[in-house]
């Protein structure tokens, strides 16, 4: 029981880092209601309702193992709002095009949470798709400004394997070492049910109809909503304001400076199927321009005939006349693991190993219960873009849930004694801003006790 007590300390004070660094995620301000001013720092503000809403949070990230008080919930915000006021203060650039991606990147995470845009806008109180990205914009920019003065402050901080050791020992003898979650390992085989020819020339002629029914006077918002397979038509009528860095697809932007004012592109391709484009304005260095899209139907036999090629693919390799590395180089389509041995990229870590408890609940079904180096069953899947495919997966790596071991979990405890170590020098770096930057607290949390002296108080 001991053990499990000091766990959640040694939680308690890396995970506050860890998700302060994720909070835009889920937890930006709903259009709801204006309320109290908790504390003023610089020009930017924390409001009553934000300790609230991040300590839920916590709260739910850590699965109800950690509490936090609003005072200390206070600090910690009022330390990320002096990071961005600084930011601003030392000049920090931030480029559209990093803002825009998380935006982008952060619409289409709701989307998959809540099932659907619409439900989206409705659950944060939003008018529309354009209302959201706005506010999205500000909590993201904010939050580029102070990962970016973050780095600045410590991009010289590093850690000796002697610091490393010396950690882990303090750790041991503490009986705080963490545990460590069950990490897997995963590679795949896809092979993609690709349309065939006809019906893509079906889709091209479809395109080059309406082409010809748009130049002679009809709406291209109309035929969009008609027709277009994107998502997001009955929102924006197929028009997007597109610049040289938005987060399109390359086929896309160069269509869109490519054209004049008024003009309608012919039938063109991109991974999400066949376009086509009319430009509307030109505002300087952004076009602002409208598409259609049209994604090829897969026949139901195109789509057996690909699984069982996938069927027989799995066999060979478990009666041993393949290894599965063979057969990713010789067979599998997926571009983003093809020529790397198959191996599935984290796309929150950007590291191979998945946390087991912390995976897509889909996923976390097909291989939860694969022992090392077995096979899952061939399944359907389909990715962003529409592109259908059958898949399976193997398990290359597997480590259960255990306490912190120095030479086996030697990255992780570095990484660990790196966090501490940097946190470490930004509350001294803010200790030493507080004095120089302007501060007006509410009466109410002028209560509050704090680690750093956010009151200016003249020590006696």
């Amino acid at each position: 029981m001991q053990q499990k007590t000091t766990i959640l300390k040694y939680t308690k004070l890396t995970v506050l880092t860890v998700f302060f660094g994720l909070m835009s995620i889920s937890t930006f301000a709903q259009k709801i209601k204006i309320d109290g001013v908790a504390v003023v720092i610089g020009k930017n503000i924390v409001l009553d309702s934000d300790i609230e809403k991040f300590k839920q949070e916590v709260d739910a990230r850590s699965e109800g193992k950690i509490t936090i008080s609003d005072c200390e919930m206070l600090e910690k915000l009022m330390q990320q709002k002096l990071l961005a006021h600084h930011a601003i203060v030392d000049s920090v650039a931030v480029s559209e095009a990093e803002i825009s991606g998380r935006v982008d990147r952060s619409v289409e995470y709701f989307t998959q949470q809540y099932g659907s845009l619409d439900k989206v806008i409705k659950a944060y109180g939003f008018n529309d798709l354009d209302d959201l990205k706005k506010e999205l914009y500000t909590v993201q920019k904010e939050n580029v400004l102070i990962e970016k003065e973050q780095q600045n402050i410590t991009e010289k901080i590093d850690v000796t394997p002697e610091e490393v050791r010396l950690y882990f020992n303090g750790l041991k003898k503490n009986e705080e070492l963490p545990e460590f979650p069950a990490e897997i390992e995963l590679a795949q085989i896809v092979l993609n049910a690709a349309p065939t020819k006809e019906e893509n020339d079906r889709i091209v002629t479809k395109l080059t109809e309406i082409k010809k029914q748009i130049e002679e006077g009809a709406s291209f918002k109309m035929k969009a909503i008609i027709n277009s397979d994107d998502p997001m038509v009955t929102q924006n009528g197929g028009r997007y304001e597109v610049t040289k860095d938005s987060p399109f697809i390359k086929e896309f932007k160069e269509m869109a400076f490519s054209l004049d004012i008024g003009q309608v592109s012919k039938p063109f391709k991109s991974d999400f199927g066949y376009h086509l484009m009319q430009l509307h304005e030109v505002k300087g260095n952004m076009r602002v321009a409208s598409h259609i899209l049209m994604q090829p139907d897969i026949p139901d036999t195109r789509l057996k005939d690909t699984q069982q090629r996938a069927e027989q693919i799995a066999k060979d390799i478990k009666e041993g006349s393949i290894t599965f590395s063979e057969a990713v180089k010789k067979y599998s389509e997926d571009k983003e693991t093809k020529n790397n041995g198959g191996v599935i990229v984290n796309p929150y870590s950007g590291e191979t190993k998945f946390d087991l408890t912390r995976m897509d609940p889909a996923l976390y079904a097909r291989v939860a219960e694969l022992k090392k180096g077995e096979l899952s069953d061939v399944f359907f899947d389909q990715n962003r873009t529409g592109e259908k495919m059958f898949k399976f997966i193997v398990m290359k790596d597997r480590t259960d849930t255990h306490i912190a071991d120095l030479v086996e979990d030697y990255v992780k405890v570095q990484d660990l004694a790196l966090r501490k170590k940097r946190e470490e020098t930004i509350t001294k770096w803010a200790k030493g801003k507080i004095k120089d930057t302007y501060i007006k607290m509410s009466e109410v949390h002028s209560k509050c006790s704090f680690e750093k002296n956010w009151k200016k108080e003249i020590s006696k």
